[in-house]
């Protein structure tokens, strides 16, 4: 068994090393490589596979009550100062490891079908392959400083592949957004780093925690200074998990390929950020005004990523703000101390969020053959409608994802958003009341989505309705939009597999935290907490608050099911008599706007004010300057004549001159 853990590191190598390889031959022997698509493709999934058998059979040994496992080597030193990197296995980083690699893995078998026909088809993978290798390095690293570097690996792979179409100027404008933005968080994480170093002398986590606590204890550390120093820190997190302010970034991400979309979602970067709260957890709990912040930042992240997700018609972004909404829960849980309900809504959630976004990926396959391969068209729900009968697999798993969003039970999420739920009733019942009134949003448009893509009549094929959609983006219209007259089709098996492997988890894997027998906190627990022993379960509680989160997803599914598959209510009257409200929602609370407004604008405005200085006080200087001195030297150089008389002239008049001058003085 030791073996396995002395072998721990090959976990992110076996992907890099399948990246490096398949690069090497893209700059080197580039048609070769290409042509040679699949070979590469099995390449990279089997070192991925390699990844994953090591992952399972490291959080098997964890589970079976292995100790966990630290290894070191000194990186760097000077003087007192010492640097070690390594990894460690531990509860938290073993199930880490096995939630990407399934995700990943499935991911990169979808992605043989979604890519099929892409000119980027290797480069693709090989980009797929070294996010992966990033965040497995990152969820393995040691310390602070290791957990940096891996952090920013993971936003260079983000960047590649949100941009992966960089001939599309929205896939290079959300690419660029994305960059910008998330130097906001990492500047602030880099600089809680340095000040948590500068206080503890360490990057160690739990000597990191343990020392400043102690620090505040004796007064040599005041308490506002370690509250900041931990709110830099979460900074890092505000960013890669999408929270308000810096959320903005997320959703046009979507311009990349919807493989990347759903890794980006589920696994790797968005995950990063709730990690890291979760690995900086002896940081953050002993300091209140920190956890507060955390608290109330995931739970205003969650109702606005949920007020937006009502009003939106593109399946991905709809399903982005949802992703924004649910890392809010995620983030809140860490923020009123539930430290193993926000993990366990991160397992739960990267499953069934992966399968959505796959099937968004599979409806938009299936969508090109109608309307073309304009994605404004392709992911527009209102050109969809009516799929179900053509797409089978992709609508009974998306329907499956669907009721483990909402929280009906016994589908994942109902377990671990309910006891999100329960938890922050008891911390504070305003976080609990903001939480809940979302549930009821989350469950009104997930089934929107669900009604307007796959029940009813199908809008594809209708010429007017494409126009209204191409009209509604300011685009002009078209009759060659696809072919008229063809229908829909399911995808290819190698997108269907990961579809139906992925519901099992989004059905199965909540009964591992059931409240009666939390399997799943007595593996997670916050570090140095001592779990009691179980008492007798109170079910009348349970039945309380399991009842009402239950009751507001089922008033929001009734009002979907009244609106979108009834036509009971019809939205555009409501839309019509709250036109504010639904052009706030619809325009994403003006944060764009006012983003552009205050920062792009703004910095361009600063940058052309800078340039007038530069040309008419720095330029003007330096030009005076030279002008000076051209004219000067131009006008001594007639004095430079080499004759005795006429030096002895300039003498005379020189001490004349000063003879009139004292005796007027």
């Amino acid at each position: 068994m030791e073996l396995l853990y002395d072998y721990a590191w090959l976990i992110p190598v076996f992907p890099l090393l399948g990246a490096a390889l398949v690069g090497v031959g893209l700059i080197s022997f580039n048609q070769i490589t290409n042509r040679l698509r699949q070979i590469n493709a099995v390449f990279i999934i089997a070192c991925l596979g390699a990844s994953l058998t090591l992952s399972v059979a490291l959080l098997w040994s964890q589970i079976q009550g292995h100790a966990s496992y630290a290894y070191g080597f000194e990186w760097a030193s000077a003087g007192e100062f010492r640097l070690q990197m390594g990894y460690v296995v531990d509860h938290l980083s073993a199930l880490m490891l096995v939630i990407v690699t399934t995700v990943a893995f499935l991911v990169m078998i979808y992605t043989d079908g979604y890519m099929a026909h892409d000119p980027g088809y290797v480069r693709f993978y090989a980009y797929l392959s070294l996010f992966a290798s990033s965040m497995l390095g990152l969820v393995i690293s040691p310390n602070l400083v290791q957990v940096y570097i891996f952090w920013e690996l993971v936003g260079m792979c983000s960047y590649l592949l949100i941009g992966f179409w960089y001939d599309r100027k929205a896939a290079a404008d959300a690419c660029q957004k994305a960059f910008v933005t998330n130097r906001v968080g990492d500047f602030g994480l880099l600089l809680g780093i340095l000040g948590l170093y500068w206080a503890t002398q360490s990057f160690d986590f739990g000597e990191i925690g343990a020392r400043l606590q102690d620090l505040v204890n004796t007064g040599a550390l005041s308490g506002a200074v370690a509250a900041f120093l931990a709110v830099l820190i979460f900074l890092g997190p505000v960013a890669k998990s999408a929270q308000f302010p810096l959320h903005v970034w997320l959703p046009d991400a979507m311009e990349g390929p919807t493989p990347i979309s759903a890794l980006i979602h589920a696994a790797t970067m968005v995950a990063a950020g709730v990690f890291l709260i979760a690995r900086m957890y002896p940081v953050f709990e002993p300091i209140p005004a920190a956890m507060d912040v955390i608290a109330w930042t995931g739970c205003f992240t969650a109702f606005l990523g949920a007020t937006i997700a009502l009003t939106q018609n593109d399946i991905k972004k709809g399903l982005a703000y949802s992703t924004i909404s649910q890392l809010g829960y995620m983030v809140m849980a860490m923020g009123i101390g539930a430290y193993s309900a926000g993990l366990f809504h991160l397992m739960t959630h990267a499953y069934f969020k992966a399968m959505l976004f796959l099937c968004s990926g599979s409806v938009i396959h299936g969508m090109e053959g109608v309307v073309g391969h304009d994605p404004v068209l392709a992911q527009d729900m209102r050109v969809m409608g009516g799929l179900r009968k053509y797409m089978p697999i992709t609508s009974a798993t998306f329907l499956i994802g669907t009721l483990a969003i909402c929280g009906i039970p016994p589908f994942a999420g109902f377990w671990s958003k309910d006891e999100i739920l329960g938890l922050a009733f008891g911390a504070n019942p305003a976080l609990w009341l903001v939480g809940w009134g979302t549930a009821g949003l989350t469950a009104f448009y997930m089934f929107r989505m669900y009604f307007l893509t796959f029940e009813g009549g199908f809008r594809g094929n209708d010429q007017g309705k494409k126009d209204e959609v191409m009209a509604f983006y300011g685009l002009p219209s078209s009759e060659s939009h696809g072919h008229h007259g063809h229908d829909p089709h399911e995808s290819p098996w190698t997108m269907t597999l990961p579809l139906m492997a992925l519901a099992v988890p989004s059905v199965l894997i909540g009964l591992v935290g059931r409240p009666w027998a939390n399997q799943f906190e007595a593996f997670i627990s916050a570090p140095g907490e001592v779990l009691e022993p179980l008492g007798e379960f109170d079910w009348s509680e349970f039945y309380v608050m399991a009842g009402s989160s239950i009751g507001v997803g089922l008033i929001g599914i009734s009002l979907a099911i009244l609106m979108y598959r009834q036509g009971k209510i019809d939205p555009a009257t409501i839309a019509n008599r709250f036109p504010a409200l639904y052009r706030f929602s619809l325009n994403k609370w003006y944060f764009d706007d006012l983003y552009d407004r205050v920062f792009v604008q703004g910095s361009r405005r600063l940058a052309r004010q800078i340039m007038e200085v530069d040309y008419k006080v720095i330029d003007g200087a330096v030009n005076l300057t030279g002008l000076v001195t051209l004219v000067s030297g131009e006008g001594l150089k007639y004095l430079e004549n080499g004759r005795a008389q006429f030096y002895a002239l300039i003498v005379f008049a020189a001490v004349l001159g000063f003879v009139i001058v004292f005796s007027v003085a």
